[in-house]
This record gives structure tokens, C-alpha cells and sequence, in this order.
């Protein structure tokens, strides 16, 4: 077989998402025929392997080393054989319209990746996904980024070297950047392209998610400090000013009160909070029609902040302790 476009699909543990992840992927209109549908499993304990081979998929199971993402679309697309590598999470579908879409933009030969639009399939389901949902959403047009889900030329990945498997968090970006490096381009088309199921049902989970980020953000921006373009380098600072003076604020307003035997500290800063977050709504009203979730979401774009300053704390705590972060997990089954 000499399929035209390869789909790695990576996953640990995810039960029915798999399923209906793999079921998305013939449904595509137009998808360009033959096609190669490969499964890379993380380790998984509730039989998924098995059943995505009763789809039809080529499976390959990472049963031991360092489990993460860069480390299995690593080994999907170099045991691919297309051209092009559709890369998708193991909880999400494929929109049946995106390949098509986004195959024509390869007629331009410097475009190396294309990437759509992500949303969350149950933003119902709880406030954390409501509110994350509007996270996926970014202007279409050249990008320096994309995410999970996306079209790669598999040229581009083998003059790369492909996703950095040191990496737990924040590989897509970082690829993309050396990506940009070569004189490429990574481009972001309005056109539906996957359905997420992020799965958020509590506040650990939301918190280690984000925890997550800090690591991403701490470990990235300290690769490229010194360069000419500095990745994630603002965003850090950005985090560590903010989440500083937030939790800060809030430790000096509560002893201000008990010190003062008064609720005036917490209140004023309760209004001055209020008041960025209703900012913040205005500014983001594009993204949602909702003033409810937009309000959801300013207040989720300031909080975040904290758990991501404690990633940010723990990668630098554990590179002066010369130790290695293994994955972080903030969903189940």
C-alpha cells in the first residue's frame, strides 16, 4: 500500500473516545484514498490496543520508557509511510469536512503544517469545560503554533527530527517554532477541524492541567532564552508576575482582614478583581456570544495563572535536583 495520507493517533486509557475517534476517520469526505490509520498507545490499562485493532487501525503499544506525547506521535509518524501525517489526540473526532479543506493549502510548497478549529463536544458537561472551549479559539492565518490535531508535510518532520520527546507538555509549539526556523509556514484555517472531550468534571483536574502548562512553559522558554526568537520567554514572565501578585494579593488581603478585624481588605480586593475580570470579558467577547461564559472565562484567564506558577516552581525545583518529570495525567477512563 502507497496511502496517500497517514493518521497517528495517540492515546492512553482512552476508552469510548478512542472508539469514536477511530470511527471519525473513515466518515471524512473526500479523504485521500488509501489511507493509513495507525494507533500509538501509551501503556493503556483498559484494553484499548485491542480494540482499535478490531478497527482496522495498526497498533503499536509503548509499554515501557518515558510516556508522553511527543514520544508517541514520534513513533507514529515514523512508522508511517504518506506523505502527509494527520495527527489526532485519542479523544477527539475528526470533522468530515477538515481533510479536504485542509489539503488544498498544501499546493503551496511552503506550508508545513495546517491546523482548524478545535472545540469541546460536551462544553455542557461542566464549568471547566464550558470554560476551556473558548481556550481553543484563535484567529485564522499564518501561525506561530499549532496544536495536537494537525496536517504535516512528513518532510518537514524528518528535517526537524520530529516532536522533542524530552518535552511533556508544549511539543507542538515547540516543533512549530523550529519548523519556522526553516523558512515555513504553519497555517491556522477557519474551518471545523476536530471534536474535543476534555473530560474536566473537577477542580484537581482543571489544576493539574494547568500545572502542566507552567511546566511547558518553564522548560520551553529555558531552551530558548538566548535566541533570536525566544519562545514562550513573555508568556513565562508574564505568568510569574501575575501569579505572583495574585496569590500574593490574596495571603496579604486575609491577614490585612484578620489583622484588622475587618472583611474591608477582602472586600476591596474583591471589587479590584471584579473589575479586571469584567475587562476582561469585554475584551474577549468575540469568542463567545455567552456574557455568562464570558465572565467564566475571564475569571478562569486570571486564575489559571497559580497552578501554572506552581508548574513553573516544580520543573525549576526539579531541574536543580537533577530530576525528570514522568507525565502529567489530569484525566481518567
Amino acid at each position: 500500500m502507497n496511502p496517500a495520507l497517514s493518521v497517528v493517533v495517540i492515546g492512553r486509557n482512552e476508552g469510548q473516545r478512542l472508539i469514536a475517534c477511530l470511527e471519525s476517520i473513515p466518515a471524512a469526505k473526500q479523504i485521500p484514498t488509501p489511507v493509513e490509520v495507525i494507533y500509538i498507545d501509551s501503556n493503556s490499562t483498559d484494553g484499548t490496543p485491542a480494540k482499535a485493532a478490531e478497527l482496522g487501525a495498526r497498533v503499536i503499544v509503548l509499554d515501557h520508557g518515558r510516556m508522553a506525547a511527543a514520544r508517541a506521535r514520534n513513533t507514529g509518524w515514523r512508522a508511517a509511510s504518506a506523505p502527509f501525517i494527520l495527527f489526532l489526540d485519542g479523544d477527539t473526532t475528526l470533522d468530515p469536512e477538515f481533510v479536504e479543506a485542509a489539503m488544498k493549502e498544501f499546493a503551496d510548497p511552503e506550508v508545513a503544517v495546517v491546523w482548524g478549529e478545535r472545540r469541546e463536544i460536551r462544553p455542557e458537561a461542566s464549568i471547566y469545560n464550558r470554560v476551556l472551549d473558548l481556550d481553543w479559539i484563535a484567529p485564522p492565518g499564518l501561525s506561530d503554533f499549532c496544536g495536537g490535531d494537525s496536517i504535516m508535510r512528513r518532510k518537514m518532520l524528518e528535517r526537524t527530527g520530529g516532536f522533542n520527546p524530552d518535552l511533556i507538555a508544549g511539543e507542538e509549539p515547540d516543533l512549530c517554532r523550529r519548523m519556522r526556523g526553516l523558512g515555513v509556514k504553519i497555517l491556522h484555517i477557519a474551518a471545523p477541524m476536530t471534536k474535543h472531550d476534555l473530560a474536566i468534571h473537577h477542580l484537581s483536574q482543571y489544576w493539574r492541567r494547568a500545572v502542566r502548562t507552567g511546566f511547558a512553559y518553564a522548560e520551553i522558554s529555558s531552551r530558548y532564552r538566548a535566541t533570536s526568537d525566544p519562545l514562550w520567554s513573555a508568556e513565562s514572565r508574564g505568568n510569574i508576575l501575575r501569579g505572583s501578585l495574585y496569590a500574593g494579593a490574596a495571603v496579604l488581603a486575609m491577614i490585612a482582614s484578620l489583622g484588622l478585624r475587618s472583611p474591608a481588605p477582602l472586600l476591596i480586593l474583591a471589587g479590584m478583581a471584579l473589575a479586571v475580570v469584567i475587562r476582561t470579558a469585554v475584551l474577549a467577547r468575540w469568542k463567545s456570544p455567552s456574557w455568562t461564559t464570558l465572565f467564566l472565562f475571564a475569571i478562569h484567564s486570571h486564575l489559571q495563572h497559580v497552578p501554572i506558577l506552581q508548574g513553573q516552581i516544580l520543573y525549576r525545583i526539579g531541574r536543580w535536583r537533577g530530576q525528570r518529570r514522568e507525565l502529567i495525567e489530569y484525566k481518567s477512563s
